[in-house]
């Protein structure tokens, strides 16, 4: 397989991990914003981004900060 395609290929894989680990969790935005994950998108300018149940809009998955149990 060209090179190209092993790359894009791992680059799908490793979004579909980064999907399933983030799908339902709870978060916090930085902005203050809580909730849990509802979708992920991979944005070819900001990279991965989020929404969250409840919230309109989509955010990048840097903003994300993970309660302390």
């Amino acid at each position: 397989m060209p090179s190209a395609k092993v790359r894009a290929s791992k680059i799908l894989n490793e979004f579909g991990e980064a999907q399933s680990e983030l799908m339902g969790i709870a978060v916090v935005l930085t902005n203050g914003k809580a909730g849990t994950v509802e979708n992920v998108w991979l944005d070819e300018l900001h990279g991965l981004r989020i929404s969250i149940k409840g919230h309109d809009g989509k955010w990048p998955v840097s903003t994300i900060k993970f309660p302390e149990d």
